[in-house]
């Protein structure tokens, strides 16, 4: 029953500290980018990290859940398998997901007795997603290729929704949109840049033939220092290898380049597989031209040899009167 106490009055005080604003003394904020692996420090650590428990929270979870007790891994954690307890008392998370930011307090233990303070981390994700669509009429295209229009969302995953506004407002949080360079892209005309709050920031461009393999980052500066990034590239797929035509970034109706083909590049066997298909092309449309011979001049040599026929038994006739002429005569 203590222990449930315990879990709870450090939601209690956690959500007391965020919602007046103010952090602990040994408050530490840790920032990580999608898919990576993150260390959370213990800064209350013992010489024996058997002493060690770790505890996490969050609003999305409304409540408190204990990671690492005594230094082992609790085994009914959905995060089992992704943590780890470093030699330092850390705690280790692998492939980051938007499910893990939150509080963690590291507690020390001795003899069921707490030795100290909590030892308190907030960790914060950012991740980039990405939808696409057709610079035409047609929004149910979402392939990444020349010509179409592609949106990255970058977002803030803090303690909550409503929340992260108001933290990144009070700890001086910034998301920015650069490339490769570092420039922002804000200064560039061909990129549309708008923002959700705080906490999301969304770049919108038309994809041009250079831009693949181009990168862009999205950035995050806590207190004007830069605490991570996360990188997105464009990739083409092989098919668009062949576009030759550069689409205008503000041309809506545009022929799709894709479609066009590079007459500079032949493939030999394509080469001699397009012969053999105009010549058998060309062999099919003179047997329908001899085919529609027939069948024009069938009927007009039936016609020809019913009349020729008609002219020789009509001969045949006057030549068997002129014999029997005589004969009637005598």
């Amino acid at each position: 029953m203590s222990d449930k106490c315990d879990l709870c009055l450090l939601g209690l005080i956690i959500l007391c500290s965020l919602l007046t604003g103010n952090s602990g003394v040994n408050d530490a904020h840790v920032f990580i980018s999608s898919g990576e692996d993150v260390r959370l420090p213990c800064n209350n650590a013992l010489s024996d990290c058997t002493s060690t428990t770790w505890i996490y929270f969050s609003f999305r979870h409304s409540g408190t859940v204990e990671l690492i007790i005594g230094g082992k891994k609790k085994k009914d954690t959905e995060r089992h398998e992704r943590l780890s307890l470093g030699s330092d008392c850390s705690l280790n998370i692998k492939n980051v997901t938007k499910e893990d930011p939150g509080f963690y307090s590291c507690r020390q233990y001795v003899n069921d007795e707490q030795q100290g303070t909590d030892a308190r981390v907030s960790l914060h994700f950012l991740h980039v997603s990405s939808s696409s669509s057709s610079s035409s009429s047609s929004s149910s295209q979402t392939e990444i290729s020349p010509g179409r229009f592609v949106t990255l969302s970058c977002q803030l995953y803090s303690y909550d929704g409503e929340s992260c506004d108001r933290w990144a407002h009070s700890e001086g949080i910034h998301l920015l949109w650069v490339n490769q360079a570092g420039v922002d892209l804000t200064t560039d005309s061909r990129y549309q840049i708008s923002s959700s709050g705080l906490c999301i920031i969304n770049l919108t461009t038309t994809l041009l033939k250079e831009d693949d393999n181009r990168e862009w980052r999205c950035r995050l500066t806590h207190r004007n220092q830069v605490k991570t990034s996360v990188r997105y590239t464009v990739k083409y797929s092989a098919q668009d290898d062949s576009v030759t035509a550069v689409i205008p970034v503000h041309t809506t109706n545009s022929q799709d380049p894709s479609t066009i083909k590079t007459p500079e590049t032949k493939d030999p066997a394509v080469t001699a597989s397009t012969e053999v298909s105009r010549t058998a092309g060309l062999l099919f449309r003179v047997i329908v031209m001899i085919v529609e011979i027939a069948v024009f001049a069938a009927p007009t040599v039936i016609l020809l040899q019913i009349i020729c026929a008609r002219r020789a038994g009509r001969k045949n006739s006057q030549h068997l009167e002129e014999i029997e002429m005589p004969t009637r005569l005598q």
